[in-house]
């Protein structure tokens, strides 16, 4: 199976070069020039343009920052058209459910499959391979893809058949993700507000029943200077904005997330938007 891949960033590099690792042959593109070398020096193939990456492949994989850039990929620059006529587009970026059930029903207009196959894992489960995917497509749509997206991660779910849900379920684990980081802020900025040692009560919480996978990961960066950047204060701006909207389409109440999108975006107003999205916990003595 010949693949094209869009997106080499943090993420989308690794899991190009998995793909390559697995015996694909791999187009990948992205804006930045550096990243085709950088893949094409990984074993991979540098192409100049999405259209470039995606010829003649049989599945695109975009893993891209919005909807919005999947949709000037696929209809503006020509990597739709590029594709063979029974390709298949594969998007692993966080989306809005709706807008990837437009989506997919614009390309399956063209006689082209599509997998809506949001990840979760981080930059290490790309790079590792470990990555939990999501994916919502017609049976037959899933087996035929199941390798290409098995040498990407080891926790491949199929979590439906209809284009968005795998989309729903991306966003309900970013609603937990968001929301369990913004409390393990509250609670260390608490601590250190209140003159106990955060690393204390990190060590004491993270072996009780108020632990969490999120305080265990983003706690310990929380109470260090400068951490480095796995996921930025600015993807939850943008994720947990997603959590509303969906919300709001389905009728549900999201008081939790809203409440958490609220603190994310004070804190990228204060300037913390590039930062890793445990410096959070910088908002919280603002509040009062």
């Amino acid at each position: 199976m010949k693949a094209g891949f869009v997106g080499l960033g943090s993420m989308g590099a690794p899991m190009a070069i998995n793909l390559v690792k697995a015996g694909f042959p791999v187009a990948g593109y992205d804006v930045r020039a550096e990243a085709a070398t950088a893949f094409a020096a990984a074993g991979g193939r540098g192409a100049a343009s999405a259209a470039e990456a995606a010829r003649g492949a049989d599945a695109l994989v975009l893993m891209v920052v919005a909807i919005a850039q999947a949709e000037t990929i696929l209809f503006e620059n020509g990597a739709l058209e590029a594709l063979a006529p029974d390709a298949g587009v594969i998007l692993m970026a966080t989306c809005p459910p709706q807008a990837v059930a437009d989506l997919a029903r614009r390309i399956e207009a063209t006689g082209r499959a599509f997998v809506d196959a949001p990840v979760s894992g981080g930059v290490v489960g790309a790079r590792e391979g470990t990555l939990t995917i999501m994916a919502a497509a017609p049976q037959a749509t899933f087996d035929r893809f199941q390798p290409l997206l098995a040498a990407m991660g080891s926790r491949l779910r199929h979590v439906g058949e209809s284009a968005g849900q795998g989309a729903t379920v991306k966003t309900i684990n970013q609603l937990l993700c968001g929301v369990h980081i913004a409390a393990a802020g509250e609670a260390l900025a608490l601590a250190r507000t209140m003159g106990v040692d955060p690393a204390i009560v990190l060590d004491i919480m993270s072996g009780s029943a108020a632990t969490s996978w999120m305080l265990k990961d983003r706690g310990p960066r929380m109470i260090r200077d400068n951490p480095d950047v796995t996921s930025a204060i600015d993807i939850f701006v943008k994720d947990l904005g997603i959590v509303l909207t969906a919300g709001e389409q389905a009728g549900a109440a999201t008081p939790l997330a809203r409440v958490a999108h609220g603190l994310f975006r004070k804190a990228s107003a204060a300037g913390h938007g590039a930062e890793d999205d445990s410096q959070i916990v910088h908002v919280f003595p603002t509040l009062t």
